[in-house]
């Protein structure tokens, strides 16, 4: 699993019938700069399906891969990336790096 960040949307009107309906995200996934404490995007957009109603700005977890048709609205679609929460906060060693509430 991934910490990213929903960066924007995707409209795909031309596609295979099972992906009818399926709500598709952009995401940045993150990483911890060491520097500041905080996450940081790494430039590198991935296509989602939305199982969870997460919006452009959240950050979210995604899971890919084999994984990514485990879950029961994914479970018989073409997808390598699901998004399978949102998170509230983010804590490393100890310090906060992320809370939701706070941005």
């Amino acid at each position: 699993m991934l910490i990213a960040k929903v960066t924007g949307t995707l409209v795909s009107t031309q596609k295979t019938d099972s992906m009818t309906g399926q709500r598709l995200l952009i995401v940045d996934p993150l990483v911890l700069d060491a520097e500041s404490d905080s996450l940081k995007q790494t430039g590198k957009a991935l296509v989602t399906v939305d199982t969870v109603g997460a919006g452009t700005g959240e950050i979210v977890v995604i899971t890919q891969g084999s994984s990514a048709r485990l879950t029961p609205e994914t479970k018989s679609l073409p997808v390598d990336a699901v998004i399978v929460g949102i998170v509230d906060s983010v804590q490393v060693a100890g310090t906060a790096v992320f809370n939701r509430i706070d941005e």
